[in-house]
């Protein structure tokens, strides 16, 4: 009974691990849209990657309030250029101005809805969403490549 409980004490502290490396790589995100010239161009690069995954002639853009001139501001080129690579005609990009994505964290608010920036874009009957946050990123990265973490962070476990 003490093997299984000292087993459980060094699977807990090594969740906690990852999870404080996941929360700090979090908190880098915030960072990403600091740099306006290199935010606008992941915007851009963020919204054509949604297009090219919905494949939709027309779709509803959803992004932060503080993202949305960045946002208004690369959203012909970016149809443009699925357009180019898609060999569409670009459709039709509706931004939607009542509802945005939640704010950034703050040190005060730091367990709130959050989203650190990237956009989120659906069909127009609102079926199909491709959510493509940088918070939905991280999170299908860390998911991805968690055994890789744990292997390199916490070495081979005995089973």
């Amino acid at each position: 009974m003490q093997l299984n409980a000292s087993r459980i004490k060094v699977l807990q502290a090594q969740d906690d691990v990852v999870n404080s490396m996941k929360d700090v790589a979090s908190k880098e995100l915030l960072n990403v849209s600091r740099d306006h010239h290199v935010y606008k161009k992941l915007l851009k690069g963020l919204i054509v990657q949604s297009l090219l995954r919905l494949k939709e002639p027309a779709v509803l853009l959803r992004c932060r309030e503080a993202d949305l001139s960045l946002v208004e501001s690369v959203i012909d080129s970016a149809a443009q250029e699925y357009a180019e690579k898609d060999n569409v005609s670009p459709p039709e990009i509706l931004v939607d101005h009542k509802v945005y994505l939640p704010p950034a964290p703050t040190h005060n608010q730091s367990h709130g809805l959050s989203c650190s920036g990237g956009v989120v874009l659906a069909s127009r009957d609102g079926k199909i969403v491709f959510e493509n946050t940088l918070d939905a990123r991280l999170d299908v990265v860390f998911r991805k490549k968690l055994p890789e973490i744990r292997k390199l962070l916490c070495g081979q476990i005995a089973a």
